[in-house]
């Protein structure tokens, strides 16, 4: 996984067991023997450090790594448990690759329910090949269908007896800044899950990573770190801009038409348009990064899946962060005030949400 891709693929809420009670069996196989071989894979921090054949550069990363949840269960009051304290080399690109899809004429991702996880707008594959079979036979049904890789995913703390979420060779060489924030991203996940509400958990670890982000640079990372990290948050910040215009131009377009409805031409000649100068506007920005090409592959392939799920990790991070400022900082209180908001009714909540989401946005104190 390319680092500068990380925000539109961190998959974090993907469950490692999401085909848990699901009729499809060989989804289901694949998705326990998958999570099995990297269990199976992982090792203590400990017995890593120990070993003599571990390189010390990824010596030094493991130790990080121990910094950063350390810091994570005192500072952020994030679960101490299990997680992250084992690592495993899962020799490949991804941990797993998700599999998201949308209608031609919306950002409303396809949905995948299961008993346990509830209804989800991905499907995760331990196998490349898999994932890219299931969006050829998407792709047949008419939909959009973007296929992306992921460096972590969170079991929400449901395996920690079996040693917990261990650290992965996808992530644990990443820019300081952005493995604290993915450490900080998947304990959050372990803090509270809403069924059926891809968009509240993946804003909510968002706001957490984002905010115990900033908090980690400040204090414990050197000069170094921060002006590593200032200069790929820069990028990514400008990249998440435009993809927001974007998915709101798109959102204009298809207004409040059937997704399924025969194909409208005007809409069709708008939505071309929209992309192109979304592509246009990306080539300008790379020209300005000076050639930064991380998210190359996105922008060249972007479509209503893409778009749609990043939607997931963008839409409530504004109303979160401001809810957190609202607790004065106060981490236990934050997590209690999205407990709270966790136990409405799905309409309600997404109310409050965008009450809070407008005060954002306004700009006026929190």
């Amino acid at each position: 996984m390319r680092r500068g891709g990380r925000w539109h693929s961190l998959g974090g809420g993907l469950l490692a067991l999401l085909a848990a009670g699901c009729a499809d069996t060989t989804y289901l196989l694949g998705s326990v023997s998958g999570h099995l071989q990297i269990l199976q894979a992982a090792r203590p921090v400990d017995q890593w450090l120990a070993d003599d054949s571990t390189p010390q550069p990824l010596k030094q990363r493991l130790q990080l790594a121990q910094q950063i949840r350390r810091f994570a269960v005192t500072a952020l009051h994030l679960p101490d448990n299990p997680s992250y304290q084992r690592y495993a080399d899962v020799q490949r690109r991804a941990a797993v690759w998700n599999v998201v899809a949308a209608p031609p004429f919306s950002l409303t991702l396809h949905q995948w329910c299961f008993p346990v996880a509830g209804c989800v707008g991905y499907r995760g594959y331990f196998d490349e090949q898999a994932a890219q079979q299931q969006a050829a036979a998407l792709r047949t049904e008419g939909l959009e269908v973007h296929v992306y890789p992921v460096p972590a995913y969170s079991t929400l703390g449901w395996m920690n007896w079996a040693g917990g979420d261990p650290l992965l060779s996808t992530f644990i060489r990443y820019p300081e800044g952005e493995l604290a924030r993915m450490i900080f991203h998947e304990l959050a996940h372990q803090v509270l899950y809403v069924k059926d509400d891809t968009a509240f958990n993946e804003s909510f670890a968002t706001a957490v990573e984002r905010l115990g982000g900033a908090r980690w640079l400040q204090e414990e990372a050197g000069a170094a770190a921060r002006q590593e990290y200032a200069a790929f948050d820069a990028r990514r910040k400008s990249f998440r801009a435009l993809t927001r215009s974007t998915r709101q131009r798109l959102s204009g377009i298809y207004g409040p038409n059937n997704p399924l409805a025969p194909v409208n031409s005007a809409q069709a000649a708008m939505k071309m348009v929209a992309i192109a100068d979304f592509q246009h506007a990306y080539a300008r920005l790379k020209q300005d990064w000076g050639g930064y090409a991380a998210y190359d592959a996105w922008a060249a392939g972007a479509n209503n899946a893409s778009f749609g799920a990043q939607a997931a990790y963008d839409d409530w991070v504004d109303a979160f962060e401001t809810l957190f400022a609202r607790q004065h900082g106060d981490w236990q209180a934050f997590y209690g005030a999205v407990q709270a908001l966790a136990e409405l009714p799905k309409a309600e909540r997404t109310l409050r949400l965008q009450t809070l989401q407008t005060v954002a946005t306004a700009g006026h104190p929190p």
